[in-house]
């Protein structure tokens, strides 16, 4: 297996935009604007509903949005490599 620091830092990357971009959505979503309580509550029960859920539905893709995009990033990467 070779030492590929490139991909890890695709993959390190694209996983921090990830983040950064599912804090941002909550942060926005909702009738609230913030980072507050009332303002993350109603943020991913905003982006939950996106599915046809709730606030918990919400919590699952905003949890699963930096692992996607990191992946992506990697496989792109690789691909492109």
């Amino acid at each position: 297996m070779s030492n590929d620091n490139g991909a890890t830092i695709a993959a390190a990357t694209g996983a921090t935009v990830g983040g950064a971009g599912a804090i941002t959505a909550v942060s926005v979503a909702g009738p609230v604007v913030g980072l507050g309580a009332a303002g993350i509550t109603s943020g991913l029960a905003a982006v939950g509903s996106v599915v046809g859920g709730g606030m918990a539905a919400g919590l699952i893709i905003t949890a699963a949005a930096p692992l996607a995009v990191g992946g992506i990033a990697f496989g792109l990467y690789k691909w492109l490599k």
